[in-house]
């Protein structure tokens, strides 16, 4: 399916000196329906913002027939630009991560969802992904209820919830306090050789998702962390798991939002032995 070129919206925000924020959008097109409407996805990024891996994934989601947002989630420091790949850039990134506020978070969250839901060519039906920090962003964007399904790539400081400024989230203790229950269904991807989310970290927000009775899926593969990025990763990327997983993730998303389900009904029937 064809794309657009990524627009920018940029929307009021209540945090940061500018008080607002840039979010991009990259939207499908088919030929002759000029008022065809698609589900929405929010794309949340690493600590570089909106770069080219990110871009290009945002694309091959947009061309399964999403529009999909991708928030510039440093706007409080920095312009919608992205943060260059090198160490100088990393230490950026590293560093407004723990000085913006969580709440922050939350609300470029609530907005990148409101634009989606406002525009003339999305239908609704919100599903959310990102990786690294982005992975964080949106296993926390699964607590509001209008998001449907949500795909996590090697979502970092979950485990042990340093995100924000302060570094103590309650990612986890939401989980605990029934905030995924009975909502979206959700999916984490690790790899195993992450040495960012440890196997003791990846097993905390297994059993933390479980007692609480969350829709979710866990999967760990052979892979580092950045797996799935196509520049700059270090030698990790691996193009073939990448494409494994994106199929996981669409799906997900295909079962989920693409389609209209309705209300739910109630918890699914036992599965017989």
């Amino acid at each position: 399916m064809l794309i657009t070129n990524k627009e920018l919206h940029t929307l009021p925000a209540s945090f940061g000196e500018s008080k607002d924020i840039g979010i991009y959008v990259i939207s499908p097109v088919i030929p002759g329906y000029p008022q065809a409407k698609f589900p929405g996805v929010v794309v949340f990024s690493e600590i570089y913002q909106v770069t080219g891996p990110v871009e290009r994934f945002a694309g091959q989601i947009a061309s399964q027939g999403y529009v999909v947002a991708c928030p510039s989630s440093f706007h409080e420091f920095e312009p919608p630009t992205a943060i260059p790949y090198d160490t100088q850039g990393t230490d950026r990134g590293n560093r407004y991560k723990v000085e913006k506020e969580l709440a922050a978070y939350d609300e470029d969250a609530k907005l990148s969802v409101d634009l989606l839901q406002s525009l003339p060519n999305c239908n609704g039906r919100i599903a959310a992904t990102g990786m690294c920090l982005g992975g964080h962003l949106a296993f926390r964007a699964a607590f509001d209820p209008r998001v449907l399904a949500v795909v996590c790539f090697f979502a970092t400081d979950i485990h042990s919830a340093t995100l924000g400024k302060g570094m103590k989230d309650d990612s986890l203790e939401r989980v605990k306090a029934g905030d995924l229950t009975g909502k979206g269904e959700l999916i984490m991807i690790f790899g195993k050789q992450d040495t960012h989310v440890p196997r003791a970290g990846r097993d905390l927000i297994r059993k933390t998702l479980e007692d609480a009775n969350a829709t979710f899926s866990l999967l760990e593969v052979q892979a580092q962390h950045a797996f799935i990025r196509d520049e700059s990763s270090k030698g990790r990327w691996d193009a073939a798991l990448t494409r494994s997983c994106f199929g996981f993730m669409m799906e997900l998303f295909e079962r989920t939002v693409a389609r209209d389900l309705g209300p739910r009904a109630g918890p699914a029937p036992e599965p017989a032995h």
